[in-house]
């Protein structure tokens, strides 16, 4: 790789045309949103709806992030599919774009074992010239990456760290422990309320759902932190994490980010999966858009 990933990723939301279709100029504006704060842009991810996206709409997703990003901050793309030999198909059309790296999730539906996880990620890693991230997010997919996997896997000089989603600080550090030796491993968090602890304790980047909602808010947590000003950066994170409770309170973080990023003035259209929010939902999504719309002198 040539150079680290570092700081904010936004995981951007796909936004949505009024029958549903992806929308190129919305998608655009996204960007730009991110952009102003200094963030980069992590795409077809879970907050991407990924799992509802065609193979052509993720590479025009992915086609249309790097034309807007132009070079001014990292892209990162995940590509991860349910066969190794699909994801090695999207990954060389997506490596041909130029993204910085590419996102691997695990395989999901079908259980597998740890060899079989090593398996998969090293044929992927063969086959792709573009630096690889794993993926690390079990909740969704059934399958856990062990950090010992995560030391077996670092040793291939494609595979240049892991984005960990499990959603606990016992899981990040996990990671982070079994990256302190090896200089060519980054440890990417994904929790938003993690993410001052995880840069604290040696993540590069974290990738952000919430940044959606609040690109300043995430943005200073890095921004505070790479100043040395850990009492801002850790205002910025409670922000961030009182934004999370509030929101997640609501169920399956995608869509009620949606929502929120709507309520915000900001047309990204509806979410693609079964969703049905109550009333009381959207009130709450309502009220918590409108609490966190601005940031506190942070």
């Amino acid at each position: 790789m040539n150079k680290k990933i570092r700081g904010v990723l936004a995981a951007i939301v796909t936004p949505f045309g009024p029958n549903g279709e992806v929308c190129p100029q919305r998608l655009r504006r996204q960007v730009q949103r991110q952009l102003k704060h200094g963030n980069g842009v992590f795409c077809n991810g879970t907050n991407g709806e990924f799992f509802v996206l065609s193979t052509k709409e993720k590479l025009t997703v992915t086609e249309i992030c790097m034309d807007e990003v132009a070079g001014k901050a990292p892209v990162v793309a995940h590509i991860g599919e349910i066969s190794t030999r699909s994801t090695i198909q999207l990954g060389k059309h997506v490596a041909a774009m130029g993204v910085n790296a590419v996102s691997v999730i695990t395989p999901y539906f079908v259980p597998l074992r740890q060899n079989e996880l090593i398996y998969h990620y090293t044929t992927i890693a063969d086959a792709l010239s573009v630096p690889m991230f794993l993926y690390n997010i079990p909740a969704r997919t059934g399958n856990a990456i062990t950090p010992e996997t995560a030391r077996t896997l670092a040793e291939h000089p494609n595979i240049v760290g892991i984005k960990d989603s499990a959603g606990s600080y016992e899981s990040l550090k996990g990671f982070l422990d079994a990256a302190k030796d090896m200089d060519n491993f980054d440890v990417l968090s994904g929790p938003d309320h993690l993410a001052y602890q995880g840069f604290l304790e040696g993540c590069s980047a974290c990738i952000s759902g919430l940044a959606n909602v609040q690109p300043e808010g995430v943005s200073l947590i890095w921004k505070h932190f790479r100043e040395g000003d850990l009492e801002k950066s850790k205002a910025a994170q409670n922000f961030i994490s009182e934004l999370r409770n509030a929101l997640y309170a609501v169920g399956f973080p995608p869509a009620a980010v949606k929502r929120a990023v709507v309520m915000l003035g900001e047309d990204v259209g509806e979410s693609r999966y079964p969703i049905l929010f109550s009333e009381q939902d959207l009130a709450t999504i309502k009220t918590v858009a409108e609490k966190f719309a601005t940031v506190p002198d942070l």
